[in-house]
């Protein structure tokens, strides 16, 4: 499996979580503090003065910082984020608080517009945590060696119906297992990209497989990962189907019989 399109776990656990909701703002409240531009000087020293302003405008970065990095973990933990993903996420985080940030100066000081405001604290904002975002990201990885690999437990390995192993995957890019007749085809995420995987083997022969790392049956010809699912529906017909949180791949059916147990996992 290629991993090259996904971050690394290290960026979405609870260490990065902390590091970034201390230290970005620390590096923030440092680079403000020592590095005093006349642009930077001239915007933030109004009212109750520069120093004042930059605590305010420090302590709205942690909280922009901290809600959206819980966020971001508790979605890593169930969903792989793509680079590009991880990269926009990071602008937003920029971009919303440069939001707020304008909105206190310009509350708080009446010669500041909401949106000339906004265009000097997305200036201020870039200029200084481009820096720690950069380098978290490079190092991070560097540092967390035993986090970037997909963990032990975390790999399906499919063997075929003589006992041969066949292919080794992280059970979160899987999206579903369909029965082939003398077949099961395998249908997972690799890199942005859906793949799928014929396996010799039967529906019973993986059935204990699946169920180790949450993969149920919702059909006898289909095993579903309901990391996957995000709602289930009846179709004009009367028959439930499973939609997934990938575009572009098909919904799966839903007997009755496996109905209930998928919808408690949702």
């Amino acid at each position: 499996m290629n991993n090259s399109h996904f971050v690394t776990r290290s960026l979405v656990s609870v260490t990065t979580l902390l590091l970034h909701v201390f230290a970005m703002p620390v590096f923030f409240l440092g680079f403000l503090l020592i590095y005093e531009s006349a642009w930077m000087t001239r915007f933030l020293d109004t009212g109750l003065g520069t120093i004042f302003n930059v605590l305010m405008l420090t302590s709205i970065l942690i909280g922009v910082v901290g809600i959206s990095r819980i966020v971001m973990t508790t979605v890593g933990r169930n969903i792989r984020l793509s680079w590009w993903r991880y990269v926009l996420w990071s602008f937003g985080e920029v971009f919303v608080f440069s939001c707020f940030a304008a909105l206190y100066m310009a509350l708080i000081y009446g010669d500041y517009g909401y949106f000339p405001a906004l265009g000097e604290c997305l200036r201020l904002s870039f200029a200084t945590l481009s820096y720690p975002y950069i380098i978290f990201a490079l190092l991070i990885p560097l540092i967390s060696p035993d986090e970037e690999e997909v963990a032990e437990e975390d790999l399906v390995r499919f063997t075929d119906s003589t006992g041969r192993l066949k292919l080794v995957i992280a059970h979160d890019v899987i999206l579903y297992v369909e029965a082939q007749e003398n077949y099961v085809s395998i249908r997972y995420m690799e890199g942005e990209k859906q793949k799928d995987y014929s396996l010799r083997q039967s529906m019973k022969g993986i059935e204990e497989l699946m169920a180790k790392h949450g993969i149920i049956r919702c059909q006898r010809s289909y095993f579903v990962n309901p990391r996957h699912v995000t709602v289930l529906r009846r179709d004009k017909e009367g028959f439930i189907q499973a939609e997934l949180d990938i575009n572009g791949s098909k919904p799966v059916p839903v007997s009755p019989k496996y109905y209930e147990q998928l919808s408690k996992m949702l």
